[in-house]
């Protein structure tokens, strides 16, 4: 992603918070604002953050799984699925 052109000072966002909210909806394009000449936040549309926030959620689980596999924390599948069927036979 080019941040060229996307990066404004909060004064310019204070002065124009619709129009670049109206933006950031429409092009679904991400907004850096500095403070300071400092980039100091990102300010995106709601189903981009919303997208963010589900991948995240599937790297933590991945990584959760890694570190399960490198415990010895895992079983083959067949013998969970024969565990789970013979649970459902004796129910």
């Amino acid at each position: 992603m080019k941040l060229k052109g996307r990066v404004k000072p909060i004064s310019y966002i204070k002065n124009h918070a619709a129009e670049l909210l109206r933006e950031i909806t429409e092009t679904r394009q991400n907004l850096i604002i500095t403070q300071h000449g400092e980039a100091v936040a990102v300010l995106q549309d709601v189903e981009a953050y919303e997208r963010t926030q589900e991948t995240l959620a599937l790297l933590k689980i991945l990584a959760l799984g890694n570190q399960q596999i490198e415990a010895g924390k895992v079983e083959p599948a067949r013998d969970v699925i024969k565990r789970i069927r013979n649970n459902r036979a004796k129910s």
